[in-house]
């Protein structure tokens, strides 16, 4: 069996406000196309409510770092409370969401992803003393790769949500979260 390393555990974000779906799934399915990632949308539930619309997923894309290295970010997805609402901007009548955005995200690096070396007891334990001596060099490696790919989609969507505020001091722009705009649940 392959060993399945947690690399970041429960990375919380929640957001309230104004968006689009659509383009909020978009931009999250577009993101991990274009690192080269396999989709995998394990769930997928949407419920009318009295409240509004709720929308649930867990998404598990996956990559091939290597050939014994694979690469895996668990996604959970809660929107609730979805209404459409009208909004008035340079003049035109836009139809955009308003809810509550809530995301659980894990990011984990599985060794041995073609179950190859545990097969025997032997070539488990083998497996084992080359993980922890041997490719610990090569597992780092990894281990930052994936903490760069979930660093850059938090990015992109708090980018889109519009939840940092720009500072422009001396020639340097200086990034601060808005209060109130994100807190974790």
């Amino acid at each position: 069996m392959s060993e399945k390393n947690l690399v970041v555990d429960r990375l919380k974000f929640s957001y309230e406000g104004l968006f689009n779906v659509a383009e909020l799934y978009n931009i999250i399915s577009t993101f991990f196309y274009d690192k080269f990632y396999d989709w995998y949308e394990k769930y997928n539930d949407e419920q009318i409510t009295p409240k509004g619309k709720q929308i649930y997923l867990v998404l598990q894309p996956w990559k091939n770092a290597s050939d014994y290295y694979k690469l895996e970010i668990k996604v959970h997805l809660i929107i609730s409370e979805i209404k459409e609402v009208e909004v008035e901007q340079k003049g035109e009548i836009i139809k955009i969401n308003q809810g509550i955005i809530k995301m659980i995200v894990d990011a984990y690096v599985i060794s041995d992803r073609n179950e190859k070396w545990s097969e025997k007891p032997l070539y488990w334990f083998f497996s084992v003393l080359a993980d922890k001596y041997l490719f610990r060099e090569h597992y780092k490696k990894f281990e930052d790769w994936v903490k760069s790919d979930l660093e850059d989609l938090m990015y992109k969507i708090k980018t889109y949500l519009n939840v940092y505020k720009y500072n422009y001091n001396k020639g340097k722009i200086e990034y601060a979260t808005i209060p109130g705009k994100k807190s974790d649940y």
